[in-house]
């Protein structure tokens, strides 16, 4: 099999990549400069000079490729609409659009548990929880678009899949874990309400295994939920999870009502006089990070055969491994 892949010099898309080539697979992967260049050339994948917005560069990419695996996308806790909208749905829409006309067979969106987000619990939720219309957040509202187109243009010809991991997290993250670990660093970081409540989440060996089966296997115009299983207690995860790289998160906790306060009065702020920085705390985080978020991966389970294979100690030893 040949494929093609966007995101590759991130967290998921590296180690894609590389399970890919273990596989036997030849891999290209567009790299928008010369350090993510670097970075997909070593993880095993060919690539090609070029970002989102070039649709000629994508065509080129993809001529030959059976499966696409879409994995970019603009991961920000706050920024400009503009900027989440062009990576997560014109980029997603030019991703479309090159993979019909190089004639692929099978795109496998990676999209995220945050498209649900619109201030309703989340608990214990699967695939039939219809999108809402207007998630909270420039991040959720934009993934939710993305994934909406893809699942809308399945046909016969061009199989769509979207797979929705919850909370990644593992060796290489360069994004979630160094943002906790800065948070804590500088003071900033809090309990929400204790912390003590349940949360699922997807180790990125996990998030790989179910792209992999969702390529070979996945229902066209479906979307999956992927996790390490059973949920844990948030507090005590992100405890362990901190304590691998010798971070101890402290005790200072946040009542919920009164954190969503300072958000949605923060936004305002931001929004309307275009304060510098990122505020203090916003309201997409907070419903992700703040409260329980608990999903079923039952579907992928029993349709793709996904198991989960790495378990949460096992990928914890990996960490704490890696620091050492």
């Amino acid at each position: 099999m040949r494929a093609f892949v966007t995101g590759g010099s991130g967290f998921v898309g590296k180690r894609l990549i590389a399970a890919l080539r273990e596989k036997g697979h030849e891999v290209r992967a567009i790299a928008r400069s010369e350090a993510a260049n670097a970075e997909v050339r070593q993880a095993g994948a060919e690539p090609v000079p070029g970002d989102l917005s070039d649709v000629d560069a994508l065509k080129r990419g993809m001529e030959g490729c059976e499966v696409v695996f879409h994995s970019a996308a603009y991961v920000k806790t706050w920024g400009p609409r503009a900027s989440f909208f062009e990576t997560n749905v014109r980029g997603t829409e030019n991703v479309l659009e090159a993979s019909r006309a190089s004639g692929v067979k099978r795109l496998v969106h990676v999209s995220t548990e945050a498209v649900l987000v619109d201030g309703s619990p989340l608990v214990n939720v699967d695939e039939t929880r219809p999108l809402p219309a207007a998630p909270i957040g420039n991040y959720p509202s934009t993934k939710n678009a993305a994934e909406r187109l893809v699942l809308s243009v399945n046909s016969p010809e061009f199989t769509t899949i979207a797979m929705r991991p919850r909370f990644i997290w593992g060796k290489g993250d360069n994004a979630v874990l160094p943002a906790i670990i800065h948070a804590v660093k500088s003071g900033r970081f809090r309990w929400i309400g204790g912390g003590h409540y349940k949360t699922s989440t997807c180790h990125v060996a996990n998030c790989v295994e179910g792209l992999l089966l969702a390529a070979e296997k996945g229902r066209g115009g479906e979307a999956y939920f992927l996790t390490d299983g059973e949920p844990v207690d948030f507090r005590d995860f992100i405890t362990t999870l901190l304590k691998t790289q010798g971070v101890d998160p402290g005790k200072g906790t946040i009542p919920f009502g009164l954190a969503m306060g300072v958000a949605t009065v923060s936004e305002v702020l931001w929004n309307f006089l275009s304060l510098p920085g990122n505020p203090p705390v916003i309201r997409s985080e907070l419903l992700l990070v703040g409260q329980e978020v608990t999903v079923s991966d039952a579907k992928a389970r029993r349709e793709l055969g996904y198991e989960g294979r790495m378990s949460r100690e096992a990928g914890l030893r990996e960490l704490e491994q890696a620091k050492s």
